[in-house]
């Protein structure tokens, strides 16, 4: 089975892109949505991250606003964090991957915000950057509830650069031409890795 690593920065389209992948089909790991088990009432990650970060918990699960306070601006705090999640969240996708090869799927989505920046492409066949200009990003970003241009650019600061995931990247998707445009260049991919799924099971 083939697995297309998928990535983009923030406000970029890759949700989006991620659920066109699925209505073709196509098995994905979403990343976020595995994160947001893990900091829900009963996670696993959420009493060591209550250990670590005191008072980012309510209810018995991770309030993500709270959280995101205690780390965005400190690189230790967030390092701390992710030897927490990025363990449990890779026990996730493990348990993906093998699920997606029983059914005989040819190839499966992996969709990881940090892809590049974790290394999580080592793991990957291939990689799919989504990408848009970058004023078509902040309009998207700063219409999201709560959102402030000085969270945006601490997330940004986080993320490697889009130039160079582009440079990365085997395939590059543009979001920036609507939802049609980007279906085509979907299934176009979909078509493609198919094909090289069958060539390399002959």
């Amino acid at each position: 089975m083939i697995i297309l690593g998928l990535t983009g920065s923030i406000g970029m389209g890759k949700s989006a892109t991620a659920t066109l992948f699925r209505e073709e089909g196509v098995p994905v790991y979403d990343a976020d949505a595995a994160v947001h088990a893990l900091y829900a009432e009963g996670g696993a990650a959420v009493a060591p991250i209550e250990a670590a970060f005191p008072g980012v918990t309510e209810g018995g699960a991770v309030d993500r606003t709270r959280l995101r306070t205690r780390v965005l601006d400190d690189p230790d705090a967030m390092k701390q964090l992710e030897g927490i999640v990025h363990p449990l969240a890779g026990a996730a996708q493990i348990d993906f991957r093998r699920s997606a090869h029983a059914t005989g799927a040819p190839f499966a989505i992996i969709d990881i915000p940090l892809l590049f920046e974790t290394g999580g492409n080592r793991h990957c066949d291939f990689t799919l950057v989504v990408t848009a200009p970058a004023e078509v990003q902040r309009e998207r970003v700063l219409a999201r509830p709560g959102m402030t241009p000085e969270t945006f650019e601490a997330i940004l600061a986080r993320q490697m650069p889009d130039a160079d995931k582009r440079a990365r990247a085997d395939f590059i998707l543009s979001s920036a031409h609507g939802f049609d445009f980007a279906r085509d260049q979907v299934r176009a991919i979909v078509a493609l890795m198919i094909r090289l799924a069958a060539e390399r099971n002959a």
